[in-house]
């Protein structure tokens, strides 16, 4: 339970809400870019050496597949804004088989929750993780071990909590089986699906450090993540805790290590859910695994409120719920926990 403090979220929900209209003014920034960190230099032999030709009638070139390859980065944009609110920035970040882009905009065009964190005051830091998106990737079985796995189009609609059953999806919107009270923008499912990017099973070890690697460059810094980052999110803080002022894990899909909870005893945590998880086959494992591993930090003496949107009256989110219709409200509370828990500035 969020201990109370629903009535504080909802507000400030409100007050976000109440505030859309300014979304069309211009985001004052005092810095943005973007840079690579982490990442290794590899060495493979024992290639053949090709000759081809890069386009249409080109004279080849010779290419010889021999020698050193950087590998296992990750690629890391950005905001700063010139009246920070935020005491600490925030690191977004994404899910399985995603980028970053998961949080730059919704798939039916609105703003999304990197747009309206800058927007409130906070410095954001999103990424694409290792083999995501500029990322990059490196040579396979040789670098990253195994293939990659794709998706159908179909997958995330029911996988993500989207659709209502078995063969919900079709490729006519007005054809789709979506929950009841979805807020999923249905109308923008083919934009989503273009934002999917393969991904390996066997580059975890890679993928946290290249986080710690951002941690120790940016933090300290809350991190927001979602999903498979779950695992990524909670291990890292295990690992420098002096660096992670709080953790916001939006439906986490894993967790830490069981036996380094008392690493996270001094950073206040949200575990945050949508809807429809009781009627899905999966989510009410994937539930109780973060729920007790909440419970485990408790016990070590740590502070961890769960909470579960359709309790507190937002109902309808799916699994991507910064992309959901009301993703503004679902911002509101997480922004309104950041502030109850220290992590705002005095105005």
């Amino acid at each position: 339970m969020l201990r109370g403090h629903l009535t504080a979220a909802m507000a400030f929900a409100a007050m976000l809400a109440a505030s859309s209209a300014r979304a069309e003014e211009p985001i004052t920034l005092r810095a943005m870019g973007s840079f690579h960190v982490g990442g290794r230099l590899v060495e493979l032999t024992g290639k053949p050496v090709k000759e081809m030709a890069l386009t249409p009638g080109g004279v080849p070139a010779r290419f010889d597949p021999n020698g050193t390859y950087q590998v296992e980065q990750m690629y890391v944009q950005y905001f700063l804004p010139a009246r920070e609110v935020g005491t600490v920035p925030i690191l977004f970040w994404h899910g399985g088989g995603m980028t970053g882009v998961n949080f730059e905009t919704t798939p039916d065009g609105r703003e999304g929750w990197l747009n309206m964190f800058v927007r409130k005051g906070w410095g954001v830091y999103v990424s694409d993780a290792v083999e995501r998106g500029r990322a990059s990737w490196a040579q396979y079985p040789d670098i990253f071990k195994g293939e990659p796995l794709f998706l159908t189009t179909s997958n995330p609609f029911t996988r993500f909590r989207i659709g209502d059953g078995p063969d919900s999806y079709d490729p006519d919107p007005a054809r789709r089986r979506l929950l009841p009270g979805s807020q999923f923008p249905n109308d923008g499912y083919e934009n989503f699906v273009k934002q999917i990017v393969p991904r390996w099973t066997t580059t975890d070890d890679a993928t946290l450090a290249a986080y710690l690697a951002e941690i120790d460059r940016v933090c300290p810094c809350v991190i927001l993540f979602h999903s498979q980052a779950g695992q990524f999110g909670f291990k890292a803080a295990q690992a420098r805790p002096g660096k992670v002022k709080a953790l916001v894990a939006v439906e986490p899909a894993g967790v830490g290590d069981p036996a380094k909870v008392d690493a996270l005893k001094g950073i206040p945590t949200l575990m945050i859910y949508g809807d429809f998880i009781a009627e899905d086959a999966r989510w009410p494992k994937i539930r109780a695994s973060g729920v007790a591993f909440a419970e485990a930090i408790r016990g070590a003496g740590g502070h961890v409120d769960v909470v579960d949107l359709p309790a507190i009256g937002i109902k309808g989110n799916s699994h991507m719920m910064m992309m959901d219709r009301n993703n503004a409200e679902v911002a509101g509370v997480i922004e309104a926990w950041l502030a109850k828990n220290g992590l705002t500035r005095a105005p």
